[in-house]
């Protein structure tokens, strides 16, 4: 049986997302297959070995814990009435989401561990999480992006050069925290100081005029396999993920159609661009590629999640599940991938 580590929580703004996803892999884990530690990171950053991603996981004798760096150990250190217990891993399967867990961060220290992981390694995790640089490479390759400008630190904008509605969003978030969107200049300093509360680095970029589509892909870089497509229907406003009170009962201003009301040609190109772009900016395991869908058929790359939330409402395995992998069999598919990769 296979010893697999499952880290969640973290210290993000994305904390209880993350504790909600590990809530669902558990769900969907095969106990026949699997012999899972939970190591649940406290929204302060200590790390607890717990029983499950329960509701009281941080305390019901949840010990404290740490991955350690040391290849030798090959796994956890465990602290136990001043002594430290050892506890080898076959592989580490990251349920992190925001910073620390989707930005190289958590990567870093599990390349030093040497022991594997599922999801994109150092460079692509940090590339992705921050927006600028995805968009600087997938430009680079010929992708197509929104107009987007850079703003550093304290750095002063000329609000009236800017095409008017622009979206104003931390470069280096998760999900939809600290970003607005802005009808005209008399509104960019708010928006730029509720950036900077979540990262120094704030990225504006020009709104594109078409459909929010979704792709979730899953395998190695050159033999990737597609979801179903989806598609945001928004009835006011734009789409804010994670910001509801109660994401699971459903979004005061969107819904997810799965499959995509889209045409046929346009669900094949969206697959084939999320693929590209998957390969583009060195992405293996898991992503979701999320993009812009124009009324003249092109497609415009949004932003890529290399951990994407695996709620029981979340996007990817809704997508994976409308193509025939349920939540299961992706993690199947991901551990397998995952221990295949280390032989090579």
């Amino acid at each position: 049986m296979l010893k697999i580590g499952i880290i969640f929580g973290g210290s993000s703004e994305e904390h209880h997302v993350s504790v909600k996803s590990a809530k669902e892999v558990a769900k969907n884990l095969d106990a026949g297959k699997y012999e899972p530690y939970w190591i649940g990171i406290t929204q302060s950053g200590a790390w607890k070995l717990c029983d499950s991603p329960g509701a009281d996981w941080e305390n019901g004798g949840a010990r404290p814990v740490t991955l350690s760096p040391d290849r030798s150990v090959h796994g956890l250190l465990v602290l136990e009435q001043g002594r430290f217990e050892v506890i080898r891993l076959d592989l580490v399967l990251p349920v992190l989401h925001g910073t620390f867990g989707e930005d190289g961060a958590v990567q870093g220290l599990l390349e030093l561990s040497g022991v594997p992981y599922v999801g994109c390694d150092i460079q692509s995790s940090a590339i992705c999480m921050d927006k600028s640089l995805t968009y600087t490479v997938a430009k680079s390759a010929g992708i197509a992006t929104p107009n987007f400008w850079v703003v550093e630190g304290d750095e002063k904008v000329d609000a009236g050069q800017l095409p008017y509605p622009v979206f104003v969003k931390p470069a280096r978030s998760g999900s939809s925290f600290g970003v607005s969107k802005v009808a005209g200049e008399e509104d960019l300093p708010s928006a730029l100081d509720a950036a900077r509360q979540y990262d120094s680095k704030v990225l504006i970029e020009e709104a594109v005029a078409g459909s929010e589509v979704g792709c979730a892909i899953l395998g190695e870089p050159f033999t990737p396999i597609a979801g179903e497509v989806d598609r945001v229907a928004l009835s006011h406003g734009f789409f804010r993920i994670h910001q509801e009170d109660s994401p699971e009962t459903g979004s005061e201003n969107s819904t997810f159609i799965v499959p995509a009301d889209i045409s046929e040609a346009s669900r094949r190109l969206v697959q084939e661009s999320a693929k590209t772009i998957y390969r583009t900016l060195g992405c293996q395991g898991l992503a979701r590629v999320d993009m812009f869908l124009k009324e003249d058929g092109q497609v415009v790359l949004n932003e890529v999640n290399t951990l994407p939330g695996m709620t029981s409402y979340s996007r990817y395995p809704r997508m994976m599940a409308a193509a025939g992998l349920p939540l299961s069999e992706v993690i199947d598919r991901l551990v397998s991938m995952t221990l295949h990769r280390k032989k090579r």
